[in-house]
């Protein structure tokens, strides 16, 4: 393979990835928008493009996306704060279940072929290897690695 052709397949891998991210993101700001509507969370909108956009954060996204629903709740709430906010906990647990298992797999398979066993280790055992950085290079990285395996 010559250099223009590494390029080609790395570009189209990390085409695939970011669109397959952005479709998660999507979908998890979906959930995420719904769910607060539902508890009448103040701000549902907002939260839920916030939620959407850590998506592309690997791993700690979703943590930071759960603390301004929290927050909100927390001081919007004049009677049963903390059970509105055991509702929002719940809400994220569900959506991070429904993300971490069917959603981001699915649309990594789907788009990059890349194994779910990878998807899961990589991030890990990169994180040890290059903390923080190895987390969020792990998923771009592993497309461009299984798009030149594919390739041969």
């Amino acid at each position: 393979m010559d250099f223009n052709s590494h390029v080609r397949t790395t570009g189209s891998a990390l085409k695939n990835w970011f669109f397959a991210t952005l479709q998660d993101a999507l979908l998890v700001g979906l959930m995420w928008f719904i769910g607060l509507m539902i508890l009448h969370v103040p701000w549902a909108l907002l939260w839920a493009i916030i939620g959407g956009l850590c998506q592309f954060i690997p791993n700690f996204g979703p943590l930071i996306a759960v603390i301004g629903p929290a927050l909100a709740t927390l001081f919007a709430s004049q009677s049963d704060a903390l059970m509105h906010l055991l509702y929002v906990f719940i809400l994220y647990a569900i959506i991070a279940v429904i993300d971490g298992l069917a959603l981001q797999p699915y649309l990594m398979k789907r788009s990059n072929r890349v194994p779910i066993w990878a998807s899961i280790l990589a991030p890990i055992v990169l994180g040890f290897v290059i903390p923080f950085w190895g987390v969020l290079l792990a998923p771009p990285l592993l497309a461009v690695i299984y798009a030149h395996k594919r390739r041969g």
